[in-house]
Protein backbone atom coordinates (compact mmCIF):
# COMPACT_ATOMS: atom_id res chain seq x y z
CA UNK A 1 0.00 0.00 0.00
CA UNK A 2 2.81 2.19 0.18
CA UNK A 3 3.92 1.94 -3.68
CA UNK A 4 2.74 4.87 -5.37
CA UNK A 5 0.07 3.88 -8.36
CA UNK A 6 2.78 5.00 -10.89
CA UNK A 7 4.95 2.70 -10.01
CA UNK A 8 2.64 -0.62 -8.51
CA UNK A 9 0.11 -0.62 -11.95
CA UNK A 10 3.28 -1.25 -14.23
CA UNK A 11 4.59 -4.15 -11.80
CA UNK A 12 0.94 -5.61 -11.71
CA UNK A 13 0.94 -6.06 -14.98
CA UNK A 14 4.72 -7.15 -15.21
CA UNK A 15 4.49 -9.08 -12.56
CA UNK A 16 4.26 -12.58 -14.07
CA UNK A 17 7.51 -12.04 -16.07
CA UNK A 18 9.50 -11.25 -12.84
CA UNK A 19 9.02 -15.18 -11.53
CA UNK A 20 11.02 -15.86 -15.00
CA UNK A 21 14.00 -13.19 -13.86
CA UNK A 22 16.81 -14.71 -11.22
CA UNK A 23 17.89 -11.31 -10.23
CA UNK A 24 14.18 -8.99 -9.74
CA UNK A 25 13.91 -7.77 -6.54
CA UNK A 26 11.77 -4.68 -5.38
CA UNK A 27 13.76 -2.42 -1.91
CA UNK A 28 11.03 0.67 -2.02
CA UNK A 29 8.33 -0.77 0.11
CA UNK A 30 7.66 0.24 3.84
CA UNK A 31 5.24 -2.35 4.21
CA UNK A 32 5.54 -5.50 6.77
CA UNK A 33 5.14 -7.89 4.13
CA UNK A 34 7.88 -6.24 2.10
CA UNK A 35 10.33 -9.28 2.74
CA UNK A 36 8.66 -11.30 -0.27
CA UNK A 37 9.42 -8.05 -1.98
CA UNK A 38 12.88 -7.90 -0.99
CA UNK A 39 13.89 -11.53 -1.17
CA UNK A 40 12.19 -11.90 -4.74
CA UNK A 41 14.86 -13.81 -6.27
CA UNK A 42 14.13 -16.83 -3.91
CA UNK A 43 10.61 -17.16 -4.96
CA UNK A 44 11.77 -16.78 -8.44
CA UNK A 45 14.18 -19.73 -8.18
CA UNK A 46 11.63 -22.38 -6.75
CA UNK A 47 9.27 -21.22 -9.17
CA UNK A 48 12.27 -21.75 -12.15
CA UNK A 49 12.73 -25.55 -10.71
CA UNK A 50 9.27 -26.61 -11.20
CA UNK A 51 8.41 -28.39 -14.21
CA UNK A 52 7.29 -25.93 -17.47
CA UNK A 53 3.33 -27.41 -17.14
CA UNK A 54 3.58 -25.81 -13.51
CA UNK A 55 4.96 -22.56 -14.47
CA UNK A 56 2.82 -21.82 -17.15
CA UNK A 57 -0.41 -22.50 -14.87
CA UNK A 58 1.18 -20.54 -12.08
CA UNK A 59 2.27 -17.66 -14.70
CA UNK A 60 -0.95 -17.53 -16.22
CA UNK A 61 -3.07 -16.79 -12.94
CA UNK A 62 -0.28 -14.11 -12.10
CA UNK A 63 -0.58 -12.20 -15.24
CA UNK A 64 -4.66 -12.53 -15.18
CA UNK A 65 -4.56 -11.48 -11.39
CA UNK A 66 -1.50 -8.72 -11.85
CA UNK A 67 -4.49 -7.25 -15.11
CA UNK A 68 -6.94 -7.49 -12.48
CA UNK A 69 -5.56 -5.52 -9.63
CA UNK A 70 -3.92 -2.94 -12.22
CA UNK A 71 -7.21 -2.50 -13.41
CA UNK A 72 -9.65 -1.24 -10.01
CA UNK A 73 -6.43 0.52 -8.64
CA UNK A 74 -7.03 2.61 -11.31
CA UNK A 75 -10.64 3.16 -11.13
CA UNK A 76 -13.40 2.91 -7.73
CA UNK A 77 -15.25 0.12 -7.71
CA UNK A 78 -18.63 2.10 -7.72
CA UNK A 79 -21.92 -0.35 -7.79
CA UNK A 80 -22.61 -4.19 -7.08
CA UNK A 81 -22.24 -4.95 -10.96
CA UNK A 82 -18.18 -4.15 -10.22
CA UNK A 83 -18.03 -6.06 -7.10
CA UNK A 84 -19.48 -9.02 -8.98
CA UNK A 85 -17.00 -8.15 -11.65
CA UNK A 86 -13.93 -8.24 -8.91
CA UNK A 87 -14.83 -11.25 -7.01
CA UNK A 88 -15.92 -13.31 -10.05
CA UNK A 89 -12.86 -13.00 -11.75
CA UNK A 90 -11.19 -14.98 -9.21
CA UNK A 91 -14.14 -17.39 -8.04
CA UNK A 92 -13.56 -18.31 -11.42
CA UNK A 93 -10.13 -18.77 -11.59
CA UNK A 94 -10.80 -21.49 -8.64
CA UNK A 95 -13.30 -22.92 -10.00
CA UNK A 96 -11.29 -23.78 -13.45
CA UNK A 97 -8.96 -25.60 -11.06
CA UNK A 98 -11.48 -27.87 -9.54
CA UNK A 99 -13.27 -29.16 -12.78
CA UNK A 100 -12.35 -32.63 -13.73
CA UNK A 101 -10.44 -31.49 -16.76
CA UNK A 102 -7.66 -29.39 -14.87
CA UNK A 103 -7.61 -30.60 -11.48
CA UNK A 104 -5.05 -33.57 -12.00
CA UNK A 105 -2.75 -30.83 -13.39
CA UNK A 106 -3.69 -28.86 -10.69
CA UNK A 107 -3.01 -31.61 -8.00
CA UNK A 108 0.07 -32.30 -9.97
CA UNK A 109 1.37 -29.05 -9.65
CA UNK A 110 0.84 -28.33 -5.55
CA UNK A 111 2.49 -32.05 -5.44
CA UNK A 112 5.57 -30.57 -6.76
CA UNK A 113 5.37 -27.51 -4.36
CA UNK A 114 5.42 -29.67 -1.36
CA UNK A 115 8.02 -31.43 -2.43
CA UNK A 116 10.18 -28.51 -3.11
CA UNK A 117 9.17 -27.57 0.72
CA UNK A 118 10.61 -30.75 1.30
CA UNK A 119 13.97 -29.65 0.41
CA UNK A 120 14.15 -27.63 3.39
CA UNK A 121 13.68 -30.07 6.09
CA UNK A 122 17.66 -30.85 6.67
CA UNK A 123 18.16 -27.07 7.05
CA UNK A 124 15.52 -27.27 9.93
CA UNK A 125 16.00 -30.25 11.38
CA UNK A 126 19.97 -28.49 11.93
CA UNK A 127 18.85 -25.24 12.99
CA UNK A 128 16.15 -26.77 15.34
CA UNK A 129 19.34 -29.09 16.42
CA UNK A 130 21.22 -25.98 17.63
CA UNK A 131 18.54 -24.08 19.65
CA UNK A 132 19.86 -24.02 23.49
CA UNK A 133 16.52 -23.32 25.56
CA UNK A 134 13.36 -24.79 25.73
CA UNK A 135 11.35 -21.96 25.39
CA UNK A 136 13.03 -21.55 21.84
CA UNK A 137 12.59 -24.77 20.96
CA UNK A 138 9.25 -25.08 21.60
CA UNK A 139 8.85 -21.67 19.67
CA UNK A 140 10.79 -22.36 16.64
CA UNK A 141 9.50 -26.43 16.16
CA UNK A 142 6.21 -25.76 16.78
CA UNK A 143 5.15 -24.18 13.78
CA UNK A 144 7.76 -27.07 11.72
CA UNK A 145 5.55 -30.26 12.77
CA UNK A 146 2.52 -28.27 12.29
CA UNK A 147 3.75 -27.87 8.70
CA UNK A 148 4.47 -31.00 7.90
CA UNK A 149 1.57 -32.23 8.99
CA UNK A 150 -0.37 -29.91 6.65
CA UNK A 151 1.69 -30.71 3.65
CA UNK A 152 1.00 -34.62 4.23
CA UNK A 153 -2.52 -33.52 4.23
CA UNK A 154 -2.38 -31.54 1.34
CA UNK A 155 -0.01 -33.74 -0.87
CA UNK A 156 -1.81 -35.82 -3.90
CA UNK A 157 -5.46 -34.40 -2.46
CA UNK A 158 -8.17 -33.52 -4.78
CA UNK A 159 -9.98 -31.73 -1.75
CA UNK A 160 -7.75 -28.70 -1.96
CA UNK A 161 -9.31 -27.82 -4.53
CA UNK A 162 -12.66 -28.21 -3.84
CA UNK A 163 -13.39 -27.56 0.25
CA UNK A 164 -10.96 -26.92 3.13
CA UNK A 165 -8.05 -29.04 4.22
CA UNK A 166 -6.50 -28.83 7.55
CA UNK A 167 -5.42 -31.19 10.42
CA UNK A 168 -7.51 -31.90 13.08
CA UNK A 169 -7.22 -30.14 16.92
CA UNK A 170 -7.13 -33.09 18.46
CA UNK A 171 -3.68 -34.07 15.69
CA UNK A 172 -2.81 -30.05 16.40
CA UNK A 173 -2.24 -30.71 20.13
CA UNK A 174 -0.67 -33.91 20.10
CA UNK A 175 1.68 -32.55 17.77
CA UNK A 176 2.61 -29.96 20.46
CA UNK A 177 2.54 -31.54 23.29
CA UNK A 178 5.26 -34.28 21.50
CA UNK A 179 7.18 -31.87 20.03
CA UNK A 180 9.93 -31.07 22.87
CA UNK A 181 13.01 -31.96 21.53
CA UNK A 182 15.00 -32.61 18.34
CA UNK A 183 14.58 -36.39 18.67
CA UNK A 184 11.02 -36.13 18.84
CA UNK A 185 10.85 -33.51 16.10
CA UNK A 186 12.64 -36.52 13.66
CA UNK A 187 10.24 -38.87 14.71
CA UNK A 188 7.58 -36.78 13.65
CA UNK A 189 9.03 -35.77 10.23
CA UNK A 190 9.84 -39.05 9.74
CA UNK A 191 6.01 -39.99 10.27
CA UNK A 192 5.06 -37.81 7.61
CA UNK A 193 7.71 -37.97 5.02
CA UNK A 194 6.48 -41.88 5.65
CA UNK A 195 3.23 -41.06 5.43
CA UNK A 196 3.88 -38.92 2.20
CA UNK A 197 5.90 -41.81 0.46
CA UNK A 198 2.69 -44.05 1.03
CA UNK A 199 0.92 -41.62 -1.23
CA UNK A 200 2.93 -40.84 -3.96
CA UNK A 201 1.04 -41.92 -7.59
CA UNK A 202 2.78 -43.51 -10.17
CA UNK A 203 1.43 -41.37 -12.62
CA UNK A 204 2.70 -38.25 -11.00
CA UNK A 205 5.59 -36.68 -13.46
CA UNK A 206 7.92 -35.78 -10.52
CA UNK A 207 6.76 -39.19 -8.42
CA UNK A 208 10.47 -40.25 -9.10
CA UNK A 209 11.95 -36.90 -7.71
CA UNK A 210 9.33 -37.28 -4.82
CA UNK A 211 10.96 -40.68 -4.03
CA UNK A 212 14.46 -39.56 -4.45
CA UNK A 213 13.97 -36.33 -2.23
CA UNK A 214 12.10 -38.94 0.85
CA UNK A 215 14.44 -41.21 0.59
CA UNK A 216 17.65 -39.13 0.94
CA UNK A 217 16.16 -37.68 3.36
CA UNK A 218 15.73 -40.81 5.47
CA UNK A 219 19.11 -42.00 4.81
CA UNK A 220 20.56 -38.88 6.43
CA UNK A 221 18.50 -38.75 9.68
CA UNK A 222 17.24 -41.81 9.70
CA UNK A 223 20.47 -44.04 8.69
CA UNK A 224 19.03 -47.30 10.51
CA UNK A 225 15.39 -47.05 9.47
CA UNK A 226 13.95 -46.08 12.93
CA UNK A 227 13.49 -43.09 15.22
CA UNK A 228 12.80 -42.55 18.95
CA UNK A 229 9.33 -43.49 19.63
CA UNK A 230 6.55 -41.11 19.99
CA UNK A 231 3.77 -41.20 23.31
CA UNK A 232 0.98 -40.90 20.21
CA UNK A 233 -2.30 -40.74 21.75
CA UNK A 234 -5.77 -41.01 19.04
CA UNK A 235 -7.34 -37.11 18.68
CA UNK A 236 -10.70 -38.80 19.89
CA UNK A 237 -9.42 -39.87 22.89
CA UNK A 238 -7.16 -36.50 23.79
CA UNK A 239 -10.79 -34.87 23.20
CA UNK A 240 -12.54 -37.16 25.24
CA UNK A 241 -10.00 -36.37 28.08
CA UNK A 242 -10.35 -32.98 27.72
CA UNK A 243 -14.05 -33.18 27.97
CA UNK A 244 -13.92 -35.18 31.04
CA UNK A 245 -11.33 -32.79 32.76
CA UNK A 246 -13.97 -29.59 31.73
CA UNK A 247 -16.80 -31.77 33.01
CA UNK A 248 -15.08 -32.48 35.98
CA UNK A 249 -13.44 -28.91 36.90
CA UNK A 250 -17.52 -27.71 36.27
CA UNK A 251 -19.12 -30.34 38.84
CA UNK A 252 -16.16 -29.52 41.36
CA UNK A 253 -16.95 -26.04 41.18
CA UNK A 254 -20.38 -26.46 41.32
CA UNK A 255 -19.64 -28.48 44.52
CA UNK A 256 -17.87 -25.91 46.17
CA UNK A 257 -20.26 -23.43 45.17
CA UNK A 258 -23.08 -25.43 46.49
CA UNK A 259 -20.83 -25.93 50.01
CA UNK A 260 -20.42 -22.46 50.26
CA UNK A 261 -23.88 -21.54 49.95
CA UNK A 262 -24.81 -24.02 53.17
CA UNK A 263 -22.10 -23.11 55.71
CA UNK A 264 -23.62 -19.44 54.82
CA UNK A 265 -26.99 -21.19 55.73
CA UNK A 266 -25.85 -23.00 58.64
CA UNK A 267 -24.18 -19.06 60.16
CA UNK A 268 -27.03 -17.17 59.04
Amino acid sequence: MTISLETKVPMLHDFHSYLYQPDWRYMESKEKYKQVLEDFPTISLEFRNLAKVYRDVIADICHKMGAGMAEFLQKKVESLQEWDKVWSRYAKKLSDLAKPENIDVAVQCMNELIINALHHIPNILTYLSRLKTQSVFNFCAIPQVMAIATLAACYNNKQVFRGVVKIQKGQAVTLKMDATNIQAVKAIMYQYVEEIYRKIPSTDPSSNKTQQIIVSIQTIYFPNGTVVSRNRYSPIYLSCAMFLAALSWRYLSAMSEALEEDIQAKEN
